[in-house]
């Protein structure tokens, strides 16, 4: 058992990973900005890394776990400070930065800069005494599982709209990627605490299918044909995608033009192969015993007609 800080514990991923964590035999703390009634909620000022230090060694927290979100500042700031008040904590010896995406390639800073500040973490954990590990996971299986579907994160529409049996395929289709669903991913970073050993980079597969098996997929288990479209990979890089029908009802929080843009990057990452997760390796072997929900499996569950 090992006391362990979780940042962001309030967000989509941090919030799930909090639940899962209690059910097991460590002990979890969150760490929030806001004071809370809540007995394992730790309130602290990120701006100040002695105060961080204090909170962590007063805690004894011996694993911290970050899941900030890339929105706003806190990678560049919240994350930067907590990693620098880990590695000078005298109790804290391993560190989780903030991922739980897809192994992001460098090129990728030429359209999402904000990246920049994920790729600082890594480097300054690299040249740590602090054992480290990022989680690569795919696409999450949530985003489509629709509102039955028990999750934490804000609604998405990603590529398929299955309530409106339409889909808007990126590239060709027949590139395959990874999913998974947020609590199988907290179930595997929670193994992974009693890892004895941690390897720099840390995969978990939910299932892994193409666009096009994923459609025929939803075919069969709605029974409905979907109506299909293509956005190449030219208007991907024009940051464009074919508007789906549920996709306005996100412009209130996500305005049409950033949504797009920000959607098109990650559809992109899909047809050009960085959303594959090599399993060989991965926690999945390592933990046999954890059976993560397939796509299969999702849609027969939530969208069996």
């Amino acid at each position: 058992m090992v006391n362990v800080a979780v940042a962001g514990g309030t967000g989509g991923v941090g919030q799930t990973i909090v639940e899962v964590l209690g059910s097991s035999h460590h002990q979890a703390f969150v760490l929030s900005r806001k004071p809370s009634k809540e007995t394992q909620t730790v309130t602290v000022d990120y701006s100040d890394i002695c105060s961080l230090i204090t909170v962590l060694e007063m805690h004894k927290i011996h694993t911290v776990i970050s899941a900030f979100s890339v929105e706003g500042d806190s990678l560049a700031k919240s994350q930067k400070n907590l990693i620098e008040a880990a590695i000078r904590s005298k109790e804290t010896k391993r560190f989780v930065p903030s991922g739980y995406a897809i192994p992001y390639p460098r090129t990728a800073l030429q359209v999402l800069p904000q990246l920049k500040d994920y790729f600082a973490a890594i480097e300054t954990l690299e040249a740590s005494n602090l054992e480290w590990t990022v989680f690569h996971n795919g696409i999450f299986l949530d985003y489509f599982g629709g509102p039955s579907m028990k999750s934490y994160l804000k609604p998405n529409v990603f590529v398929i709209d299955i309530a409106n049996r339409i889909a808007a395929i990126p590239g060709t289709g027949n590139v395959p990627v990874a999913f998974t669903y947020t609590f199988d991913l907290a179930r595997f970073v929670v193994a992974a605490l009693d890892l004895e050993k941690w390897e720099e980079e840390s995969r978990v597969v939910g299932d892994a299918v193409t666009w096009h098996e994923f459609v025929k997929l939803a075919e069969e288990t709605t029974g409905s044909k979907f109506e299909t479209h293509y956005d190449s990979i030219e208007k991907l890089k024009q940051f464009e995608i074919t508007e789906l029908p549920n996709h306005v009802a996100l412009y209130d929080h996500f305005p049409k033009k950033a949504f797009q843009w920000f959607m098109s990057i990650f559809e992109l990452f899909t047809a050009n192969g960085s959303s594959q997760i090599c399993q060989a390796g991965s926690l999945n072997e390592r933990f046999p015993e954890i059976k993560p929900l397939t796509v299969k499996g999702m849609l027969e569950r939530y969208w069996k007609a």
